[in-house]
């Protein structure tokens, strides 16, 4: 009887753990992305929805800030701020290649931090 009972307490305890590392279906963040209008707006945002898993990308162009909510089973926060950083505008972490940024529409080359 004690081997059950220690048995069902392990099962319990294992599974316990397991829940508690699935991912968020609906995560949601906010991020710091460079820009300067209306286009950057709308450049941001379908990069954004371009990677599998993003539900909702919402950039603004006062504060730019990106409201974000993912699927972390589908997709990461690195992963988003990557697609962002291949069409031309920086975050925090990833930072546009040179040849990309000079790419951008005059209007949209905002002032890069070094």
């Amino acid at each position: 009887m004690k081997n059950i009972i220690m048995i069902m307490c392990l099962i319990f305890v294992g599974l316990s753990a397991q829940a508690q590392e699935a991912k968020n279906k609906n995560a949601k963040y906010s991020i710091d992305v460079n820009g300067n209008c209306e286009q950057c707006k709308k450049r941001i945002e379908k990069a954004a929805y371009s990677i599998a898993g993003v539900k909702s990308a919402v950039w603004s162009v006062e504060t730019h800030q990106l409201s974000l909510i993912l699927n972390e089973e589908k997709t990461s926060l690195s992963a988003v701020k990557k697609g962002i950083a291949k069409i031309g505008h920086d975050t925090e972490e990833e930072k546009a290649t040179d040849d990309v940024y000079n790419n951008l529409h005059h209007c949209c080359q905002y002032e890069r931090k070094k």
